[in-house]
């Protein structure tokens, strides 16, 4: 792994304290997601590994519209099943608190962000405007979401994070000229061309915050 995201420097500890504009992941990042992927890809009769979103869209709108409903419906029993991930009540109380605006990015839907976060305890973070969810825009990779919240928030790219667990994340924010967190929770998953700070627990951040 590049040495740049094994270990915060005083840059990135500048970058923590001051950068008030924070855009997170929900699923495997503010939350522990209780997903089954391969269960799913099942009942949607999509082959092992795919992305499922991906393989939706690539499907005519008369197939894959009653996909779709199956899809929201299996999200919507898995928010339901969510736990918050440790450290995440911790890190967005001290955002919160110093006046940061907090956004969520997700290639769910709304009212399975709004179930998730309700679940979780941490709805009150957010603003529903400041929720964007695959209806709202290109789903990530896609940096359209980010520019969507920069736009909204007025705010420049340098003064704005993304963080999350997976590559997409990871390249949206990149894309969006956006500082990145990898939250690698599970030490399974490094991306150093896509990440600017790599941690493993959010713990290791909270402190640096304000």
């Amino acid at each position: 792994m590049d040495e740049s995201t094994e270990t915060i420097n005083m840059n990135q500890k500048q970058k923590l304290n001051t950068i008030n504009h924070w855009i997170f992941d929900m699923d495997g990042t503010l939350t522990i997601s209780a997903h089954d992927f391969d269960f799913m890809r099942a009942e949607l009769g999509l082959p092992e590994n795919v992305p499922i979103l991906e393989a939706l869209y690539a499907i005519p709108i008369q197939q894959s519209t009653p996909l779709w409903e199956k899809l929201n419906e299996m999200e919507f029993y898995f928010a339901g099943k969510s736990t918050i991930m440790d450290g995440t009540a911790e890190l967005l109380e001290k955002l919160y608190s110093r006046g940061a605006l907090l956004g969520i990015l997700t290639r769910n839907v709304f009212p399975v962000v709004k179930e998730t976060l309700q679940t979780c305890g941490i709805a009150n973070f957010f603003k529903a405007e400041h929720i964007l969810d695959r209806d709202a825009c290109a789903p990530k990779p896609s940096p359209d979401g980010i520019y969507h919240l920069l736009n909204y928030w007025q705010a420049e790219a340098q003064d704005t994070i993304m963080v999350g667990d997976y590559l997409y994340d990871l390249q949206a924010g990149k894309s969006a000229g956006v500082t990145t967190i990898h939250l690698d929770s599970l030490g399974e998953e490094t991306w150093p061309e896509y990440t600017d700070i790599y941690i493993r627990e959010f713990s290791e951040i909270v402190g640096l915050v304000g």
